[in-house]
């Protein structure tokens, strides 16, 4: 087969072809640190997850109910950690995020909890917290795979949900 000469409209067309083929495949490439998780949107929290699981540091596994709910930047939850058909603590918390992909730092203005006894976990307290300025920061784990949620705690215990409803367009 011969090569069309410099400057012909078959080699112009030839060169343009190869350039085409090289950019559809640089398009469809992936990065070069596409090994590395790629950090989540923070959309991606938006709307109401249903609590399924609380799981101490220590390995004990608790069933929750209630909902943790996320708009933009602002969050609550309501949850009851579980023994059987019977709550033994309760959680009411509330306040404002910010997310970077990875780390989910909630800080609290609004908190309400009691508990009793369970494996793992002492009684607590009722306890009643309602601020107007600035709370404490807790910087949170996350994982989203689809419609799971997980959260872990600085404590190093975590929580897993699944999404209940999207949020607001």
């Amino acid at each position: 087969m011969s090569t069309p000469p410099p400057g012909s409209t078959a080699s112009l067309l030839g060169s343009a072809l190869c350039l085409a083929a090289l950019a559809g495949s640089l398009i469809g490439s992936a990065p070069p640190d596409a090994d590395e998780p790629r950090p989540v949107r923070a959309d991606a929290l938006v709307g109401a997850w249903a609590a399924n699981e609380y799981v101490l540091a220590s390995g004990a596994r608790h069933p929750v109910r209630g909902r943790i709910i996320f708009t933009d930047g602002e969050w609550q939850v309501l949850f009851f950690v579980m023994d059987g058909d019977e709550p033994r603590r309760g959680s009411g918390e509330g306040g404002r995020y910010t997310f970077d992909g990875e780390t989910l730092t909630f800080e609290h203005l609004h908190h309400l909890s009691y508990g009793r006894t369970m494996a793992g976990l002492p009684a607590s307290p009722l306890a009643m917290t309602a601020r107007d300025g600035e709370g404490p920061l807790e910087p949170t784990g996350v994982e989203i795979d689809g419609d799971a949620l997980t959260l872990r705690f600085p404590s190093g215990n975590s929580m897993s949900f699944t999404r209940s409803s999207a949020c607001c367009p």
